[in-house]
């Protein structure tokens, strides 16, 4: 497998975690998007959607939008399963998930910043402050969720599940950008104690080739 990625990207950090969770090698290529290589025309024949992350699998079949690639994975490589079959577990698993993946991550990723400031002539501190505000937006409801439904040492259990997958990244991401996480205890925990697990350490930012230092 081929996997296009870039070291800080919370999207492509949650399919690193999944393929280091279930033993998958692949061979890496870094896109900057920093400096918009995923919009040149030899990527964008990969990716129409001129992100990352992309998965290429053994069958040269070329995947990507990171919840959709950790579902294939999931169906093709099933143990350890990130998203449970049960339906209730299923439906608690995609239900943190989601509101990361489609409420957080969304408004407040690169390009969102990125246009906030070039067209709408946001400060830094404006950028700062609108990033703040939808990491307690959601925040607040994950924590609400995890202390209504979470148990165990991870968001539910004591294995990492897509829940997991999909909120360190974003713990890491709101600590990059200094937001104030000390109303969170519970996600908290979870992040500190995924952080000493080997996968979500192999798939770090830190540990990836293309970082910039």
């Amino acid at each position: 497998m081929q996997l296009y990625s870039f070291f800080n990207s919370s999207t492509s950090y949650r399919v690193r975690i999944a393929l280091a969770l279930k033993g998958l090698s692949y061979a890496y290529t870094g896109v900057n998007i920093r400096t918009g290589e995923q919009r040149q025309p030899d990527y964008t024949r990969l990716n129409p959607g001129k992100g990352v992350p992309l998965l290429v699998d053994e069958q040269g079949n070329h995947i990507s939008q990171s919840m959709a690639i950790i579902q294939y994975l999931d169906d093709t490589h099933p143990q350890p399963r990130l998203i449970p079959q049960e339906p209730l577990a299923r439906a608690r698993v995609l239900e943190v998930s989601n509101l990361i993946a489609c409420d957080m991550h969304p408004v407040n990723n690169l390009r969102i910043l990125g246009y906030l400031a070039r067209e709408l002539g946001a400060s830094d501190q404006q950028k700062q402050d609108w990033y703040s505000h939808w990491i307690r937006e959601g925040f607040d409801g994950v924590e609400g969720l995890l202390e209504r439904h979470g148990f165990g040492r991870c968001c539910f259990g004591d294995e990492p599940t897509l829940a997991d997958v999909c909120l360190v990244p974003q713990v890491a991401n709101a600590l990059r950008m200094n937001c104030d996480l000390s109303a969170y205890p519970r996600i908290m925990a979870i992040y500190e104690h995924c952080q000493q697990l080997p996968a979500f350490i192999q798939a770090a930012p830190a540990n990836q080739p293309d970082v910039i230092r």
